[in-house]
């Protein structure tokens, strides 16, 4: 087993839908551009009201991902 380095990103994801969604569309778009993704936490997580109800989620995560050899 060879030893790996990381490097980690912190990117926001948005959603309608949910929190779990918004954490899927911001890995989603990194996938586009980041490859060797391998692990998320999520950092912080807000949301934007509307009329009284959710309008909007935010969910702030950081991606770890491993550098090329």
């Amino acid at each position: 087993m060879s030893d790996h380095v990381y490097k980690k990103i912190e990117i926001t994801g948005t959603s309608a839908i949910s929190i779990e969604e918004a954490v899927q569309n911001a890995i989603s778009r990194a996938t586009e551009s980041i490859h060797s993704l391998r692990w998320f936490e999520v950092i912080e997580t807000r949301g934007d009201i509307a009329e009284g109800k959710i309008r909007h989620w935010q969910v702030t995560i950081k991606i770890g991902f491993t550098l090329d050899e």
